[in-house]
């Protein structure tokens, strides 16, 4: 397990979905927390294109981009935990559903949470609920995405639960009400030490989120 490495930020959902990869495979590493605001060398020389988080070095080599990073520990150390599905079928489908997350619920966040107007965000919230319905729609009631087991769509979703009450808070919504089967499914991943270790205490995600916001001087 020797030189393994990651470039990390405790507040970065994409971090943490890495981070709850590298725990399900019982993978020790190096974590090294960047300061985003100023960043490291060792950053720019191991991702020059993207210059972000998070990277993962394998004896010296960089991984970029966090389900990519997932997708290849996933390979490398595929003989404990599978993340993705063996049927090509169903491997399909989980990485539809990630492309899907992360090509959506970046830009639905951003217009919720660095807002200052009160209309703005009443529809970011409006169209972030309807995100999580079709996402709580794929899920059913499964226990996982996957179904029994917790795997890839399951570490590409959860980090953003732990600023559910970030969200909840900015768009004056409760998911219990609106998103019930995906409150439940949080809960149940929650339950797993490799995501209750990775995600923040959401109160403290939720100050990380003020702070930034008067730093970019959102009122």
């Amino acid at each position: 397990m020797a030189g393994i490495k990651l470039l990390d930020s405790w507040a970065s959902p994409a971090a943490m979905k890495v981070r709850i990869a590298l725990a399900e495979k019982g993978i020790e590493y190096e974590s090294m927390e960047e300061d985003l605001p100023h960043k490291s060398p060792l950053l720019l020389e191991m991702n020059p294109v993207h210059k972000r988080i998070p990277v993962l070095i394998h004896n010296g080599k960089p991984i970029c981009e966090s389900m990519i990073i997932v997708e290849y520990i996933d390979e490398v150390w595929n003989d404990r935990s599978p993340l993705l599905p063996s049927d090509v079928q169903e491997r399909t489908r989980a990485r539809f559903w990630v492309h899907l997350i992360d090509k959506k619920i970046y830009s639905l966040i951003r217009r919720l949470v660095w807002s200052s107007s009160s209309d703005n965000k009443k529809v970011a919230a409006k169209d972030l609920i309807e995100f999580f319905k079709v996402i709580e729609g794929e899920l059913g009631d499964k226990p996982y995405f996957g179904g029994e087991s917790f795997g890839f769509v399951d570490v590409a979703l959860v980090p953003f639960y732990g600023y559910f009450y970030t969200y909840e808070t900015f768009g004056n919504f409760r998911f219990a009400r609106e998103c019930p089967k995906l409150v439940e499914w949080g809960k149940r991943c929650l339950q797993k030490e490799s995501v209750s270790k990775s995600l923040p205490d959401p109160y403290k995600a939720y100050e990380f989120v003020m702070e930034h916001r008067k730093k970019l001087g959102i009122e």
